[in-house]
């Protein structure tokens, strides 16, 4: 038996984020596909540069990309829209951290989200609630 949802989107994004929020998702559809490893390493490259995202920052671009892709909206979408939400925000020059783990309370199961200064970004749950395996942070400034 299945059980009905519905997915609600955000409020609606001017066309200029709309544009950039789908080459993000995307570029993210792309570098799902690669093993985890690998998605450290690139990302390990790209984050260079960038300014540490604030929460707000890391929001607007979550926002974004749920108001373009029902994929990344979806229950199963938080790889794609983790890696989305991070590539929109080096778009726009800053780098939030980029997380995948697993939930360590019930229900268990893996996740991949984003997070600044240790908090998770439109999750809805503490700091805590999910043990990180694999997290890409902003680059130290020199």
């Amino acid at each position: 038996m299945t059980t009905p949802s519905a997915l609600s989107r955000p409020r609606s994004v001017p066309f200029a984020r709309r544009a950039a929020a789908r080459l993000a998702v995307a570029l993210a559809r792309l570098v799902a596909l690669l093993p985890p490893h690998r998605i450290r390493q690139v990302f390990g490259v790209l984050r260079h540069g960038a300014r540490p995202a604030t929460h707000e920052q890391a929001e607007t671009a979550r926002e974004a990309v749920l108001a373009v892709s029902l994929a990344c909206l979806g229950p199963k979408g938080c790889l794609p829209r983790s890696l989305a939400v991070v590539l929109l925000c080096r778009l726009r020059g800053t780098w939030p951290t980029w997380c995948a783990g697993v939930r360590v309370r019930p229900p268990f199961g893996a996740h991949a989200w984003v997070e600044v200064d240790g908090q998770p970004v439109g999750e809805g749950v503490p700091a805590g609630y999910f043990a990180k395996l694999v997290a890409v942070e902003p680059a130290r400034a020199r």
